[in-house]
């Protein structure tokens, strides 16, 4: 096996069994996503959400652009080409999907694309992805209507995760003018200032994924990256709001999924992954940590975490409290921040263990590879067909293991493809705070 150079770290020995099992067990993750590939008929090949499913899904979220950065992954983690060239040939599927998508947003629409088949030319070269990630920016480009992107206004469909995507693809312009309309359309608080998430929806939403931390991320992101100490403030606005609204103080941090709160009789008021809850609060921290050059907000992102490491999971002690192994609600975003924090922080290993024994655990494998079943507990069956994609399924979780086997060994922490909505780490830090 090879990986990428080494940044000094020794190797925690304790580590080294876990880090051979989760390596293991993302090469058959990765077995079996080959295996659920589709040939588009072009040489490209594609993914749907689930093996099931009949029709291709191109999106970064549960789909072939979001299958794209573990192959990118494990190309460079085990020095095997054969995952280079499967990229590039989902890349050439996706370029083929662009006239057919009218969604623009970055997990769901064109946005996502963009990043991805950048990622594929400056990873591997190829001209063709650049190009096409070009023409699929130039669409979301001329369908912008002035404010808006549809009725999302949000990190996963709207505004905000456009202007990471275009951000992420080296049109900071673009990335700009999804922001600006924020400025106006910014709603008061006592402590700060909301936005809308969705047109007409009463629920005004607080974390990463459809809240008013997914929008401050990229306010405070690519408000820093043009220079435009506007957006930065509004984005200190907009975190001062969520940070007011906090239980769990003053060593923890937990924040309420919505308020009034969206869908009771099937969403839990409380949830601590990257989408809803102190997983991805902690990401936004840590973003402004280093936008602002200020170390007092690790102190949030370490409250997050306390949180976080005392809240039982991974372990599922009712249903409906954590039933998911995906990188978007469950264990790999969880393992995500852990490897963060053991790559920045320092942070003891222990708990990133407790999440990959979690999930190799919880993996079916068999001769056709590994995967994972998500559970739906009000519905019957409650296992959940596994999903091929980033946010539920095997792209999301193999990534993360991965990286977790290479930082347990002292090798390099980052990633191949840096997603929009993770700041990469800091500086690494093997010697401990």
């Amino acid at each position: 096996m090879t990986t990428t150079e080494a940044t000094g770290a020794a190797a925690d020995p304790a580590s080294n069994s876990t880090a051979d099992e989760a390596e293991a067990t993302a090469d058959d993750a990765l077995r079996w996503l080959l295996g659920t590939a589709r040939e588009d008929g072009d040489g490209g090949l594609a993914w749907t959400a689930t093996p099931s499913d009949d029709e291709l899904d191109p999106t970064l979220y549960s789909g072939t652009a979001g299958v794209v950065p573990v192959l990118l992954e494990a190309r460079r983690h085990f020095g095997d080409d054969r995952y280079g060239d499967a990229a590039l040939r989902a890349a050439r599927s996706l370029a083929a999907a662009l006239d057919g998508l009218e969604d623009d947003s970055l997990y769901g629409g064109l946005a996502g694309l963009a990043v991805v088949l950048r990622a594929v030319h400056d990873e591997l070269g190829d001209r063709a992805a650049a190009t096409a990630a070009d023409r699929a920016l130039e669409r979301v480009r001329t369908r912008f209507d002035g404010t808006r992107w549809g009725d999302w206004f949000d990190l996963i469909g709207g505004n905000a995760g456009i202007a990471l995507g275009a951000l992420a693809a080296g049109e900071a312009d673009l990335a700009v003018r999804a922001l600006e309309p924020y400025l106006r359309t910014a709603e008061q608080t006592p402590a700060g200032v909301q936005w809308e998430a969705e047109t007409g929806r009463e629920a005004r939403y607080h974390h990463v994924s459809h809240g008013t931390l997914g929008i401050a991320f990229a306010l405070a992101r690519v408000g820093r990256a043009a220079g435009r100490d506007d957006l930065v403030e509004l984005a200190r606005a907009g975190v001062a709001d969520v940070v007011a609204r906090d239980e769990a103080g003053p060593t923890g941090f937990l924040v309420p999924h919505s308020d009034p709160q969206s869908h009771p009789d099937r969403v839990e008021r409380f949830s601590y992954g990257w989408c809803h809850g102190p997983t991805g609060d902690a990401q936004v921290f840590r973003l402004l940590r280093d936008v602002l050059d200020d170390p007092a907000w690790q102190a949030l992102a370490d409250r997050c975490w306390h949180t976080v490491t005392h809240s039982g999971l991974p372990r599922r002690p009712r249903p409906g409290f954590w039933d998911n192994n995906g990188r978007c609600c469950g264990t790999a975003g969880v393992l995500a921040l852990a490897c963060d924090r053991m790559a920045e922080q320092g942070d003891p290993p222990d708990f990133a263990r407790l999440l990959v024994t979690d999930l190799v655990s919880r993996a079916t494998r068999d001769a056709a590879g590994a995967r994972w079943s998500n559970v739906e507990h009000r519905a019957t069956p409650s296992t959940l067909e596994p999903h091929t994609g980033w946010a539920m399924g095997n792209a999301g979780i193999a990534r993360e293991l991965l990286r977790f086997a290479r930082i347990s060994r002292g090798a390099d922490p980052t990633y191949a493809f840096a997603w929009p909505d993770q700041p990469a780490v800091k500086s690494p830090s093997p010697g401990g705070r």
